[in-house]
């Protein structure tokens, strides 16, 4: 039980979340794809932001009891006793994650991993969550920066395409998470989290969903404008944003929990059409697409 409640304190969904970023931010750039490396840089990655969520349930056992969705949590319900072994254990995985990008590749990619979870522990919870609603817009770009530490996996320099890739992250997160808001809006008011279905309402927010994913499904046609990725990724990109815009219409028509949750799931889907399609229009020759 106590092992369990540890390993639930490091968030791992959201951690291979992270990991499969930079994963992706590794294969943008790579000209063949080393698969101990890859693996190297999944362990460090999940290392580094199963850290920063260690901090993060530390940091909001207090809020967290308020709420339903988290009430059960480890340090809310004792089955993680002592808060500073919480404590420890988010520094223990901050420094492995991090000492292990030191070690296997160097110190961008170690860099890269501490901003990122800098952003989610400090900038996010501490500084912002709580007070503003504008937190995750800010706290979001704590994903963007394990797509630049994957790709500087490869060579620091190569930086064009995973900033693209950055900044088309740094939007989803916003269009992502305000959805899920949306649905848990009755528990962060609870709590007092100031977040934007709550301070502004649900049709409000729906509006700066769609907004915001207007610049999203933009970013994410970047590459194909600057030249670093071709036809394959554009059609699916575009494909994958028409669709996400079109829910984004529908929660705007109607701001309810039902088109909400479809909104969520299918952002989920979002990322991951995308980021393949970076993969498979950077290692799939384009005649295997005619063969």
């Amino acid at each position: 039980m106590r092992f369990r409640s540890y390993i639930e304190l490091m968030k791992l969904r959201i951690g291979f979340l992270i990991a499969l970023s930079a994963m992706a931010g590794y294969a943008a750039v790579a000209i063949h794809v080393d698969a101990r490396q890859l693996g190297v840089l999944f362990v460090a990655m999940l290392l580094g932001s199963s850290g920063s969520a260690v901090f993060n349930q530390f940091y909001d056992r207090d809020i967290d009891g308020l709420m339903p969705r988290t009430a059960r949590r480890p340090l809310v319900n004792g089955s993680v006793a002592d808060v500073r072994n919480a404590l420890v254990f988010a520094g223990v995985l901050l420094v492995a994650g991090c000492a292990l990008a030191l070690l296997a590749f160097n110190w961008v990619v170690a860099a890269h991993l501490f901003l990122g979870a800098f952003v989610y522990g400090i900038v996010y919870t501490v500084w912002l969550k709580r007070r503003h609603w504008t937190n995750i817009i800010i706290g979001g770009a704590a994903g963007s920066f394990a797509v630049l530490g994957g790709a500087a996996a490869v060579d620091p320099n190569l930086w064009l395409l995973p900033a693209l890739m950055a900044i088309t992250l740094f939007l989803w997160t916003p269009s992502h998470f305000w959805s899920l808001a949306i649905l848990i809006k009755d528990d962060y008011a609870k709590a007092g989290v100031p977040m934007l279905p709550v301070v502004a309402g649900n049709a409000v927010c729906a509006k700066w969903i769609l907004a915001n994913t207007v610049a999203l499904v933009g970013s994410a046609l970047l590459p194909v404008a600057f030249g670093e990725l071709g036809w394959l990724y554009g059609v699916v990109s575009t494909a994958f944003g028409l669709r996400f815009l079109w829910l984004n219409v529908k929660l705007v028509q109607d701001p309810s929990a039902v088109w909400a949750r479809r909104n969520f799931l299918f952002s989920m889907q979002y990322l991951a059409g995308v980021f393949l399609a970076v993969v498979l229009d950077r290692h799939v020759p384009l005649a295997a697409w005619f063969a």
